[in-house]
């Protein structure tokens, strides 16, 4: 299989298919295991101080030592550290993915990012309001349709520009097609168009997934360092 190939399949089965809430690729019917909210425990970390670890290892330590961590709590995301550079890191769980992806309940994903200050104030908030509706019993279907709404009514911020996340991190777990996957960036942008970019064609390292629902587009740029400096194993 090329390289070329193995991207292509990870950009339909990470970016399209876990983060970022993107138009799913996946038929609402889907086989999945997850097929309904397990237990609240299972999507929480017992443990404060290794949520936090795992949070700052999306991004090398010299961003991360100096971002905000937000830590998920019974109600929502909680500041378990102030920041001071600006940057905001958080360990995402699965219902950030689209309502029918088969891994939207998985309770073993753990996606860690590290946000710049654009990426915090303007893509950050949906995470947040996401989380916020489903720990307060949203079905999936109900919280999709109030973040849409949001979105269109501008209760939820416009993309910025220069919006960036790092997604650097070993320990990180995206859904059971993709494990770990590999370090990449995203970039996040206002109604991008792919094409301007290059994104997605043959040979082209850059990926990309349009949310027309949530008025963004995220590119994505796999890079071959993780956040402690250890290369991305050949082949991978």
């Amino acid at each position: 299989m090329t390289r070329n190939n193995v991207l292509s399949i990870a950009a339909k089965s990470i970016v399209v298919a876990l983060m970022l809430g993107t138009c799913g690729a996946w038929a609402q019917d889907a086989k999945t295991s997850y097929p309904s909210r397990a237990p609240l425990d299972q999507y929480l970390m017992k443990d404060r101080n290794a949520e936090i670890a795992l949070a700052r290892s999306a991004a090398p330590k010299s961003i991360s030592r100096d971002a905000e961590i937000l830590a998920l709590g019974r109600n929502g995301y909680e500041t378990a550290v102030k920041g001071k550079n600006g940057f905001v890191c958080i360990v995402e769980r699965s219902w950030t993915a689209p309502i029918d992806e088969p891994d939207f309940w998985n309770p073993k994903v753990r996606a860690p990012l590290c946000l710049n200050a654009a990426a915090a104030r303007s893509y950050l908030p949906r995470t947040i309001k996401k989380t916020t509706l489903i720990l307060a019993g949203d079905t999936k279907d109900q919280m999709m349709k109030s973040v849409i709404e949001a979105s269109d009514n501008k209760e939820l911020p416009a993309i910025e520009s220069g919006a960036i996340c790092y997604m650097l991190s070993k320990q990180g777990y995206l859904n059971d097609r993709g494990g770990h996957w590999r370090p990449h960036i995203m970039f996040f942008v206002s109604h991008g168009d792919p094409a301007k970019w290059g994104a997605n064609l043959p040979g082209s390292p850059i990926l990309a997934s349009v949310d027309p629902r949530e008025h963004y587009t995220t590119f994505m740029v796999p890079v071959q360092q993780w956040s402690d400096g250890t290369s991305v194993e050949p082949g991978k």
